[in-house]
């Protein structure tokens, strides 16, 4: 009876699990949809509104920032009238992690491929597309100075680039400079990228060789459409359908922030504060501008008009360059994966970006002992085992006293079983004399609830690290399994697991002896194996293991009190 309770405990924690998920695709808000204009990346009306360029009310903002010197009242810019990204050619750049697009249209970064990353195990050699303009798929990264004493490079103006393509080869760095020069003033952007490295050092020079004062502003942004989503895939095999996706940001003042596509309008949202970091986030990958440190900058999130496009940005306080004088900018760009080990050592929160919801104080500790037995094994799916280990051992001491609760009532079965051909139909008298049994022979029947309800954040907290995490995004284990994101594609961990339920279940006493219990117990394994057989092969090695190793435990204990008489 123990044993059915924790099944039945467990099913009911996954049916609500399962309808929680589907609720989430059926009612939580979706992206709008990208209709062909949008789609392109053309935008109605954008000539006659550069939507995409710092509002007003923004650079009012920022130019208030306290602290900001020789403060200037920037205005709003007059349209551009010929935005033309199509008509600008792209500067390659190739390292030995990025393959990159830099358009010479506002030195904008329009492509961005990660080379370490295939876009399924069965096609290698087509690498992830984390950036780009072509398609459903429009997201770039821009960044821009605005003025209205001097001409400004914003990130519509044409840039001279000195090579058409950059390749890092055998050396640790590569600069990528792009210049800009009209009516006096001189500036110059240069990418640095290194080795290894998703994080792009952004280093700009503004030369005022005029003699008035240039004064302005610096804004960093990230424009995307909203993903396309495969609604093909199973919730299990397609976690990008309830997965984060959308801007986000990091203050120091309030810390994590993310909002949703549907939840951003045409005003936005916008805060002033010292922000480490602006971010588009998505599933496994996302790019983010990074200001100087302790600098304040007004943030915003905004829907740009007539389009499907959203930004995140941020802008610098006022800047004035002096006549024949020159003013270095410096920022960081990041354009890649969500390593969890490496985000912070970038930028103070940003390994918030791999967002677990909740259960992210279960998530990290897990993934962080996941990551140091990984150091010490080097297969993702070994470090799991080890996991697995650790949680029985920690809890052994809790499932000896089940296993040994559940072991006694087994013994106490011919008793249960004579009180029941005693009294017959009279449930009331049987279950009073049951229980003086059981608290005659010491024996709890709800012993074997509790190690499911301790395990059940366990549970959740490594689906959600194994959906989350990048570092096992496609990472093999042996034989048969070369993705542990990835369902068992033979479906024998599934089973494995349902036998050790099925034996595990023979092992376990039914005091209760009812027939339709007893057929619902026998069926929860096979009810376990086909819904295990959906999930990410990493959660039910988890699973497998663990229920193999309880079967085992259960079965030791049993044969010692047995043997006891």
């Amino acid at each position: 009876m123990s044993n059915l309770r924790l099944f039945l405990l467990l099913g009911l924690f996954m049916t609500g699990f399962l309808i929680w998920q589907q609720w989430q695709i059926d009612y939580a808000p979706q992206p709008t949809p990208v209709d062909a204009s949008t789609a392109s990346g053309e935008d109605p009306g954008a000539k006659e509104d550069p939507v995409d360029l710092p509002s007003a009310a923004e650079i009012d903002s920022a130019a208030a920032t306290p602290g900001a010197s020789d403060t200037p009242e920037v205005e709003q810019p007059p349209a551009v009238t010929e935005p033309a990204i199509e008509e600008s050619r792209t500067v390659r750049v190739l390292t030995d992690v990025l393959d990159l697009e830099i358009s010479t249209e506002g030195g904008s970064i329009v492509s961005a491929r990660l080379l370490d990353y295939a876009v399924s195990v069965k096609t290698p050699d087509e690498k992830v597309q984390l950036m780009g303009t072509g398609g459903p798929l429009f997201f770039v990264a821009q960044a821009g100075l605005i003025s209205n004493t001097h001409p400004a490079p914003d990130h519509r103006q044409r840039f001279e680039a000195e090579a058409e393509e950059y390749v890092l080869g055998n050396r640790e760095e590569l600069v990528v400079p792009l210049h800009w020069v009209e009516d006096g003033i001189r500036f110059t952007r240069e990418y640095r990228f290194r080795r290894g490295a998703y994080d792009i050092e952004v280093t700009e020079t503004l030369q005022n060789e005029t003699d008035a004062a240039w004064q302005g502003i610096a804004y960093r942004q990230l424009q995307r459409t909203p993903p396309t989503i495969d609604d093909g895939k199973s919730i299990f095999t397609n976690p990008e359908r309830f997965s984060f996706t959308g801007p986000a940001f990091y203050t120091h003042e309030e810390k994590y922030e993310k909002f949703d596509f549907d939840d951003v309008g045409p005003q936005g949202e916008q805060q002033t504060g010292k922000a480490t970091w602006v971010a588009m986030v998505q599933h496994y990958f996302f790019a983010a501008w990074i200001p100087p440190a302790e600098q304040e900058v007004t943030l915003t999130t905004a829907r740009i008009k007539n389009s499907n496009r959203y930004l995140v940005r941020a802008i610098s306080p006022a800047i004035t360059v002096q006549p024949q004088g020159a003013e270095q900018l410096q920022t960081t760009l990041y354009v890649g994966p969500k390593l969890q080990e490496q985000l912070d050592d970038v930028a103070e929160g940003l390994a918030l970006t791999v967002d677990y919801g909740v259960f992210t104080p279960f998530s990290k500790v897990l993934y962080w002992l996941l990551h140091k037995i990984y150091l010490l094994v080097g297969n993702w799916g070994w470090a799991i085992v080890g996991l697995t280990l650790l949680v029985k051992a920690a809890f052994f001491k809790l499932t000896e006293a089940q296993y040994r609760s559940m072991a006694k009532l087994r013994k106490l079965q011919p008793r249960i079983q004579a009180l029941k051909e005693r009294y017959g139909d009279d449930k009331q008298q049987f279950n009073l004399k049951m229980m003086e049994i059981y608290k005659q022979e010491k024996v709890n029947p709800l012993g074997g609830c509790l190690p499911v309800l301790i395990q059940i954040p366990v549970f959740i907290a490594l689906y959600w690290v194994l959906i989350e995490s990048v570092e096992m995004r496609q990472a093999p284990f042996i034989l048969w399994i070369n993705d542990l994101s990835s369902p068992d594609p033979y479906f024998i961990l599934p089973l494995i697991n349902g036998a050790a339920m099925f034996m595990t279940t023979k092992l376990s006493p039914n005091p209760a002896a009812d027939p339709i219990q007893q057929k619902i117990m026998l069926s929860m394994p096979i009810v376990f194996s086909v819904m295990f057989a959906f999930f990410q092969a990493g959660l039910v090695l988890y699973w497998a293991v663990n229920a193999t190793l309880s079967l085992a435990q259960q079965w030791v204990i049993t044969k010692r009190i047995d043997a006891e008489g």
